[in-house]
């Protein structure tokens, strides 16, 4: 069977692409080992505590409550639940990383969202 240029530029660039897949996986290990040994070394040339553990024991939490109302999942299209989802996810890992937490709550939990949740972020329900 003839194949165009084309097609058999994009086979060839697929051979390469596959070829190189080991190399790639290597090179993403060394550059991986080298950013742990980088942030290893400046622990401990930096004694001082700026790591995140440290931070978290000085954190007072705040009387504030925040609660997120889950109960309209159902009017909203998947796009939307997607992007709720996503946002809940990030007000979340802000709080926790707050000097001043504040309670946070999701309440009628259910539906699309809660779906989505379980497929995307098995997670979540280590959330406290």
């Amino acid at each position: 069977e003839l194949m165009s240029k084309r097609q058999r530029k994009k086979l060839l660039k697929q051979k390469q692409w596959e070829e190189q897949k080991d190399l790639r996986r290597q090179k993403r290990k060394e550059k991986r080992q080298k950013r742990k040994l980088e942030r290893q070394s400046k622990l401990d040339s930096n004694n001082e505590g700026n790591d995140r553990k440290r931070m978290r024991r000085e954190v007072v939490p705040s009387t504030l409550r925040l609660i997120v109302d889950c109960s309209f999942d159902d009017l909203m299209v998947l796009k939307d639940v997607k992007k709720l989802h996503k946002q809940i996810q990030r007000c979340y890992a802000e709080n926790r990383k707050a000097f001043h937490p504040v309670q946070f709550y999701l309440t009628s939990h259910g539906g699309q969202l809660k779906s989505n949740m379980n497929e995307n972020d098995k997670g979540w329900v280590n959330w406290k």
